[in-house]
C-alpha cells in the first residue's frame, strides 16, 4: 500500500494505521488487511484502472444492502484507487450453509425494481457492463437483455478479433430466436448480484454467507442462478431450498444457457479463445 493511499484513508476514515498485511486477491486487484490503532480491522483493495472501478462496486454492495437478506461488507471509503470496506474473518460453512444462502437468496430476489437495468453502467471484471437500458428495455427484458448483455459482448468479440463467421450466425440465430427462447419466464425485475460464482462469496464468522465483488442490476432472477451453475461449487442443497423458497417458472432448464452465454461470452473478451469453444456450443444449444 503507498503512502498517499495512508494518508487518504486516515484523513477519510479517521483511523490511525497501525498494520497492514498483503491478502490474497483477483485477478483485478490487490488486496490488504489493515489494522487500526484500537485494533479493528478493515479490507482494503487497489487498482489504478478503470478509475470508476471501485466507485461501481461500492455501489453495487450498497444495492444489496438495500435487500437485508445476505450479508455485504459495509462500505466505508471510496477513491478511484482504492476501496475499503469493513473486514469480515472467513469461518468455516454452517452445518446447513447452502440450505440457509439458497433461502437467503431467494429472498434477495424478492427486491424487485419497476424497471430492467441499473442508475449507471458498472464492471463484470474488468469489461464495462451496460445497465442503463434504451428506449423499450426497461420494460421488456427480451430487448434488454440480448442488446445489453449478448450483442454487446458480441461486438467486443469483434474488436478483439474473435468474432469467426460461426458466432456471427449464432448471435443472428439468437436475434431472431430471442423472444421465443424467454417467452414463457416473464417476471419482475428484480436486483441481482450480476457475477455471483464460487469466488464471489464468502463464509463469515459465523459460518453464514456473505455477497462480495457484486455485477448488479435489476434483470431476472434466472440469470443469476445460471451464472452459479457456470464453474460448480454450490450444492444441490443451495437449489433444493431456493426453489421452495422462491419457485422457479417451468422452462428454467431450457433458457440457462442463453444466461450463460453472457458469462462465457465475457470470458471470451477478458481471457482469450479458450472460451470460445463454450460460446459456439451454448448458442447451437438453440438451433
Amino acid at each position: 500500500m503507498n503512502e498517499n493511499i495512508r494518508r487518504e484513508i486516515e484523513a477519510g476514515a479517521g483511523i490511525k494505521i497501525k498494520s497492514v498485511s498483503s491478502l490474497s486477491g483477483g485477478c483485478i486487484s490487490s488486496a490488504f488487511k489493515i489494522t487500526d490503532e484500537t485494533g479493528k480491522s478493515y479490507f482494503l483493495k487497489t487498482n489504478s484502472s478503470p478509475p470508476d472501478l471501485f466507485l461501481k462496486e461500492a455501489n453495487g454492495l450498497t444495492e444489496l444492502k438495500k435487500a437485508e437478506a445476505i450479508r455485504v461488507p459495509e462500505v466505508i471509503l471510496c477513491k478511484e484507487d482504492f476501496l475499503l470496506t469493513e473486514f469480515i474473518s472467513e469461518g468455516k460453512h454452517s452445518k446447513n450453509f447452502f440450505e440457509e444462502f439458497g433461502r437467503r437468496f431467494a429472498a434477495l430476489h424478492r427486491y424487485t425494481n419497476n424497471q430492467f437495468g441499473f442508475y449507471e453502467d458498472n464492471y463484470i471484471g474488468s469489461n464495462r457492463q451496460i445497465n442503463i437500458p434504451g428506449k423499450g428495455e426497461e420494460n421488456n427484458w427480451a430487448a434488454f437483455y440480448f442488446n445489453k448483455r449478448i450483442l454487446y459482448q458480441y461486438k467486443l468479440a469483434e474488436k478483439n478479433g474473435y468474432a469467426t463467421g460461426e458466432l456471427k450466425k449464432g448471435i443472428y440465430h439468437l436475434e431472431k430466436s430471442i423472444d421465443k427462447i424467454l417467452n414463457d419466464s416473464t417476471e419482475s425485475a428484480v436486483l441481482l448480484h450480476g457475477d455471483l460464482w464460487s469466488g464471489n462469496f464468502i463464509a463469515d464468522e459465523k459460518g453464514e454467507a456473505c455477497l462480495i465483488d457484486p455485477a448488479v442490476y435489476y434483470g431476472h432472477r434466472e440469470a443469476d442462478l445460471a451464472m452459479t451453475k457456470l464453474f460448480g461449487g454450490f450444492s444441490g442443497d443451495f437449489y433444493s431450498s431456493y426453489n421452495e423458497a422462491y419457485p422457479l417458472k417451468l422452462g428454467y432448464n431450457y433458457r440457462e444457457n442463453i444466461y450463460k452465454l453472457y458469462h462465457v461470452l465475457n470470458h471470451l473478451n477478458l481471457f482469450g479463445r479458450g472460451y470460445y469453444a463454450q460460446a459456439l456450443s451454448l448458442m447451437r444449444s438453440y438451433e
